[in-house]
């Protein structure tokens, strides 16, 4: 560990005893034990190296140099205010939870009428309203010890989306938690903290967004826990546009019951340096999980996505297809594992992941994984990395399409698999726009 990597673990040490003291009240309740180990354990970890295994193709350096600070302001001026419209689904009924710098802003926010029993609204609130439950579920499935980054998270933890779903309740409106970052000065950072119970027989969508009003420097350090009942339904929707200029680091814990189902949608287009992890758990018989992800790099983007798939029990199924769009100096990881446990016979996993390279100097590392200890499974994995097909773009050109539009039709009919899936109209149209616009400026840069 370098002298400035221990300095720096010296300045978020001195920063918890500014945010414990901070939190009045609440340091004396069980959650701020869980704070207190947490940062006992990134004193002991500090960040992840490149000689860590899962963070060997990520060089995260340039944030331990950094001492990022909690934001001053969780508040938008009039003039941000106009800005943010563009990021809210305004289609989609139902309740809608903003956070302004990991803030709540009840201002943006939207409670309507809810199924009875059923709860959405920060985590702080439900701190105070619904502490026990709370508290049986938060930090569960997920240890801080995983690494530094969620250590550090779960130290400074304070707010984001709580929910509950009773059981037997089946929620038509569809739940949104946005997180704006607006910060003009650099090194900020956030600690989203996300806590998602869906009870038996139950069904909830979920959509989770990350965006920007600034292209300042800073973190978003985000952990989200989701825990799926019994014959439960579970769609999560997750878009992350922030500054290029910023640092996102995330991780999902799903943990599944029986005949549960869980699907998951990333859509990944801004950051400098985007490292996102998916752990679920199907921790009971014939439960299914369904993670799809779409990154779309340019310039010096670094985004990196590891999952694993942890197939606990028998007679599970799950489909994973990651897809890349790779351009300029872009870097991508793919990581992802399938781990199937000694009694998880009659698994069936799948596992695809494909890369269109748009530049000689855009690169992918991909390394899919297949753990196996049982001997009556059907498991597949593949990975493909190329560039666009050029019998596909001279048939478009004998039909009169210029070579850029051509690109631009067969690089988004690539990308579009994904977004498709998404089962939400409203979203999946307003998110297909966001990555036309992302192709449209990388041609520009190709074009200038």
């Amino acid at each position: 560990m370098t002298k400035t990597h221990e300095d720096t673990i010296r300045q978020y040490l001195d920063s918890f005893k500014v945010f414990e003291k901070n939190l009045n009240g609440e340091s004396g309740q069980p959650i701020h034990k869980l704070r207190s180990e947490a940062i006992e354990r990134f004193a002991e970890m500090g960040f992840s190296t490149r000689t860590d295994e899962e963070w060997r193709f990520t060089n995260v350096a340039e944030i331990a140099k950094r001492h990022f600070q909690l934001p001053v302001r969780g508040t938008l001026s009039a003039k941000d205010e106009a800005k943010t419209e563009r990021f809210i689904f305004e289609n989609m009924k139902g309740p809608r939870l903003v956070f302004v710098n990991g803030i709540f802003s009840e201002a943006f926010s939207r409670a309507p009428q809810l199924p009875k029993g059923m709860i959405v609204e920060s985590l702080s609130a439900a701190l105070r309203d619904n502490q026990e439950l709370v508290e049986k579920y938060l930090g569960r499935y997920v240890s801080p010890g995983m690494n530094g980054f969620t250590a550090l998270s779960a130290a400074f933890m304070r707010d984001g989306l709580f929910l509950h779903v009773p059981d037997n309740v089946v929620s038509e409106d569809i739940i949104q938690v946005i997180f704006i970052s607006t910060e003009e000065e650099a090194s900020f950072v956030t600690y989203p903290r996300n806590l998602m119970i869906v009870g038996k027989n139950s069904q909830v969508t979920i959509v989770e967004s990350y965006v920007c009003l600034t292209d300042a420097t800073y973190l978003t350090n985000a952990v989200t826990e989701i825990i799926v009942g019994e014959d439960a339904v579970v769609e999560h929707d997750k878009f992350q546009n922030e500054s290029m200029n910023a640092y996102h680091i995330a991780s999902t814990h799903v943990h599944q019951s029986e005949h549960s189902n869980y699907s998951s949608n990333s859509i990944v287009l801004g950051g400098l340096l985007v490292r996102n992890d998916i752990i679920a758990v199907l921790d009971a018989e014939r439960s299914e999980c369904t993670l799809n992800g779409l990154s779309v790099a340019t310039g010096d983007q670094h985004i990196d996505n590891h999952t694993t798939i942890d197939h606990a029990k028998a007679h599970c199924a799950s489909h994973e297809l990651y897809k890349a769009v790779l351009d300029g100096n872009a870097k991508g990881v793919f990581n992802g594992k399938i781990f199937v446990r000694k009694d998880a016979q009659k698994t069936d996993a799948k596992q695809t992941n494909q890369t269109l390279l748009l530049s000689d100097n855009a690169t992918i590392d991909t390394k899919p994984q297949l753990e196996i200890f049982a001997d009556d499974v059907k498991c597949t994995h593949g990975a493909t990395v190329g560039q666009l097909d050029g019998e596909q773009l001279f048939y478009l050109r004998t039909r009169g399409i210029p070579e850029m539009a051509a690109r631009d039709i067969l690089t988004f009919a690539f990308a579009s698999d994904v977004v498709n899936r998404i089962k939400i109209g409203a979203l999946r149209d307003q998110l297909e726009s966001y990555v036309h616009y992302k192709l449209d400026t990388a041609r520009a840069e190709h074009e200038s």
